[in-house]
């Protein structure tokens, strides 16, 4: 096991962190897999990565407690002996709006969704700078087509992801050369919030190709930015070309 590299995924029990895993874990990667309530849904995703021979754990933490954000990554390096990547993709989506908006709004989506990336990233940095020389490391953060193509509701939201799109900027910058630092931002790809089904449907349909992306298309687009090795600092839009109705 300590000769594969090693994932950390985030948010990885369900929805698009479940793909993630899952793509990743057949393809050559370990995969910890965190969570922070859904400790049966990890363990199924835990169980399917298993199933089909690959290797995985689950790891628990509230990342919006920094303590608990900051034990994360030593705990996974416990549990494999290695970590070489790391892929933000929990997140907190709450509705508001400007006449909504509060201080707690804000700091609620910051401690979920900002903070816990950074933290993340500067540790597997400290990792591999005294990993062996020339070991290099990759951070993917999860955006939003959104930023390319704003509106201002999701308002809070939307605030953190711009702030985590500015960091995988300096991350790249500051991280170098011993950990990349890249971004997916997907389009419309599962449903979520107070979204019908028929909004979702023709919300997908809404782009230049007639189609949105789909959680394994961002899953492989992450996989190509965990493995391409001369990429970092830049942000792959997967959304079917949906920033393009700005």
């Amino acid at each position: 096991m300590d000769t594969l590299p090693v994932v950390l995924v985030t948010g990885a029990a369900q929805r698009i962190g479940r793909e993630i895993s899952l793509h990743l874990a057949t393809h050559g990667w370990c995969v910890a897999v965190h969570y922070r309530n859904s400790g049966a849904a990890a363990s199924q995703t835990v169980a399917a990565i298993r199933k089909a021979g690959g290797v995985a754990m689950a790891f628990a933490a509230d990342l919006a407690d920094e303590a608990a954000c900051n034990a994360l990554l030593p705990a996974v390096l416990e549990g494999f002996g290695r970590v070489d990547a790391v892929v933000n993709n929990a997140s907190l989506f709450e509705y508001d709006d400007v006449a909504s908006f509060s201080a707690a709004r804000m700091e609620a989506h910051w401690r979920a969704n900002t903070m816990p990336a950074i933290l993340l990233a500067r540790a597997l940095h400290g990792l591999m700078s005294h990993g062996p020389l020339g070991a290099q490391g990759c951070v993917v953060n999860i955006l939003d087509q959104k930023l390319w193509n704003p509106n201002p509701d999701y308002f809070s939201y939307t605030l953190s992801k711009a702030a985590l799109e500015a960091a995988t900027t300096l991350l790249a910058q500051a991280l170098a050369p011993r950990v990349r630092v890249c971004g997916v931002a997907p389009g419309v790809t599962m449903l979520s919030g107070a979204m019908s089904g028929s909004e979702f449907n023709a919300s997908h349909s809404m782009t230049p190709l007639g189609r949105s992306s789909s959680p394994a298309d961002v899953a492989r687009a992450v996989h190509y930015l965990l493995e391409a090795q001369a990429v970092t600092g830049t942000t792959l839009l997967v959304d079917g070309g949906q920033h393009l109705h700005a």
